[in-house]
């Protein structure tokens, strides 16, 4: 078990011996009416004084105090503006140097204050205070931290320490980690990897320090006995680079899980943030996924925790995770309204409000709310204090199934059924059907914003709630750099500007299925095109979108399924594409390789819960 996160018993019995009766009437105070937890409704309550709430807590980190007789819970958040009117005389925002708050309920927070007045002398002076992480050990608390830009240039791993849980911190001076150079990069204009996100725990009678993002990958190393310094020769790789950040480990059952984000954290209302999984018997992985697909593979590997689900709730992810007093865990994670996305007069900085929804272990994997993902109606509360019971309960929904199919295409022939046609027809010699299968060689040309030259294979969708199906093969290598952005998949196309697509996708050193939505027109300033990511790919990907319709909304599920794998699920995107959308084939964004598609099929959806 985490030892420096979950409540450890040595505290619980503390706080059982120090006074129980005082103790329950003070919780009893506290929750109005009982000792035992209401309900709450994200996003958490984050009080900061005279009526006022935060708005935004990026990156969150939660722990329970330490020491005797501390009952309070503490968060962190990474450096933002507290909510819209926190401006400076000038007009410009403040940006606070990690906002803390304290609670007794792990639902309603009271704002004390900043780590930081002001940045440790090696930070750069205009850079931000990121991803708070606080662990306590040696009778002391330390919180690590990100500084995105240092006096030395790149990005590093900070630490400060204090004897409370809110201070004041005392910096260490210098980095834990340093900004680590890209061998690669130009000598006179170097790279630095993203040494970003810290986690740390302990295990094996050691602490490990976890740090990295995209442009890098995420590693681990040993931290020396005062946790000041890293032991940069016990690095090992633990993700391939391009596409994870925001490490948090949870030891259970003799496993380490690995959960990490993907995508972009901070892409207003179309964010496809979402967080996955992979697992190991070291603290130092290798981590592989539920499909035993290892995260450091260039087909990668992660098997979905949280991703958004159709309801306000866009992007979530950068989580920490906490158990309460019954025992249940729970998930602390930032998300963006998709109502309410950006900073008042500042469109494009996306506010990352902080939500909490239950972690449930299903077949040994963690999932929030057992599948259902983030909440937005009320939901019972955790038992944050000893001698509570909290009252939810996991609810886990029906999968969605195939029902009548309504057409099917297995390409027999020589030619194309009249039931297709072309936007944008390519070159005749481009593409053809033989032998049971549709090549269509990829193209240098682009569905995206507005670069919109690819050809696009359509044929009309039958009404109502489908299930829409392919099964393709991309021919890019499965390992190396850098096919950017080949991919090959299908499209619910409305038109050039408004569309869902699922795609096998070569990023980079990876290889991953994309699931994106693009829409026009939209608000000044606001983007027209997002995406999350899904299951790994592999030689032949099977790739399904389920449509479904209510009160003239549409919501678009992706799935992937490897050969001979099972089918993963991700996150739910809505569109307004209507009733004339029409199922498309793509095969884009460079040339010099091969798409197969073995068939299409359209069923019309049988079963299944809606998630919003």
């Amino acid at each position: 078990m985490r030892k420096l996160r979950f409540y450890q018993v040595g505290v619980v019995l503390l706080a059982l011996l120090a006074g129980c009766s005082q103790l329950e009437t003070d919780l009893d105070v506290q929750h109005r009416g009982g000792k035992n937890p209401g309900k709450f409704t994200n996003p958490l309550t984050l009080n900061i004084g005279d009526g006022e709430l935060a708005e935004t807590c990026a990156d969150p980190v939660v722990l329970r105090g330490q020491t005797q007789g501390d009952r309070y819970w503490y968060l962190y958040c990474t450096t933002d503006p507290l909510n819209d009117s926190d401006r400076a005389e000038n007009g410009d925002f403040n940006f606070n140097l990690i906002p803390t708050f304290r609670s007794l309920d792990l639902v309603n927070w009271d704002y004390q204050g900043n780590a930081f007045s002001e940045r440790p002398e090696w930070v750069a002076d205009d850079a931000g205070i990121w991803a708070p992480e606080v662990v306590y050990f040696n009778d002391r608390y330390h919180l690590y931290y990100t500084a995105p830009n240092t006096d030395a240039g790149g990005s590093a791993i900070g630490v400060a320490t204090s004897s409370s849980p809110t201070g004041p911190w005392t910096d260490s001076g210098g980095p834990v980690v340093a900004p680590r150079q890209d061998p690669n990069s130009d000598p006179n204009n170097p790279g630095y990897f993203w040494t970003f996100d810290a986690e740390v725990i302990e295990a094996q009678g050691e602490h490990y320090l976890y740090y990295g993002s995209y442009y890098g990958g995420v590693f681990v190393r040993e931290l020396s006995e005062d946790g000041l310094e890293s032991l940069p020769d016990t690095e090992t790789q633990v993700t391939i680079a391009n596409r994870y950040e925001g490490a948090q480990i949870i030891e259970r059952r003799g496993y380490y899980y690995l959960l990490a984000s993907a995508t972009n954290c901070c892409n207003g209302p179309l964010t496809g943030y979402s967080v996955f999984a992979g697992r190991s018997r070291s603290p130092t992985g290798p981590f592989v996924d539920k499909e035993g697909v290892s995260l450091l593979a260039g087909r990668v590997g992660g098997t979905p925790v949280i991703s958004m689900n159709g309801n306000r709730w866009m992007g979530p992810g950068h989580n920490d995770t906490v158990r309460d007093f019954d025992g249940q865990d729970w998930l602390v994670y930032h998300a963006v309204d998709r109502g309410d996305p950006y900073f008042a007069s500042a469109v494009g900085f996306t506010k990352r409000p902080v939500l909490l929804d239950p972690l449930e272990w299903v077949d040994g994997w963690p999932s929030v709310r057992a599948g259902r993902w983030a909440s937005d109606d009320p939901q019972p509360a955790p038992a944050a204090q000893p001698g509570q019971r909290s009252r939810y309960e996991a609810d886990p929904p029906r999968r969605d199934r195939t029902g009548k199919r309504l057409l099917t295409d297995s390409f027999g022939g020589d030619t194309l059924d009249d039931s297709w046609s072309w936007v944008r027809e390519p070159a005749a010699d481009s593409y053809g059907v033989a032998d049971g299968t549709f090549t269509f060689e990829t193209q240098a040309a682009d569905l995206f914003v507005d670069s919109n030259n690819a050809s696009v294979l359509t044929r009309d969708l039958p009404r109502g709630d489908l299930v829409i199906q392919t099964r393709v093969k991309l021919d890019v290598p499965a390992e190396g750099c850098c096919q950017n952005f080949v991919q090959a998949g299908l499209v619910v196309y409305g038109d050039d500007d408004n569309f869902i697509k699922l795609t096998h996708v070569s990023i980079f050193e990876t290889r991953q299925t994309e699931f994106a939505k693009e829409l026009s027109p939209v608000p000044e300033g606001f983007p027209r095109y997002g995406n999350t990511v899904v299951g790994p790919p592999s030689e032949w990907t099977d790739l399904r979108v389920v449509r479904r319709a209510e009160r003239g909304q549409e919501y678009y599920t992706p799935y992937t399924r490897q050969d001979g794998g099972e089918w993963v699920r991700g996150g739910t995107y809505t569109h307004a594409l209507g009733e004339d959308a029409r199922l498309g084939l793509v095969s884009m964004g460079g040339s010099g390789f091969t798409t197969t598609f073995e068939y299409v099929r359209v069923s019309r959806l049988k079963a299944g819960d809606k998630l919003w």
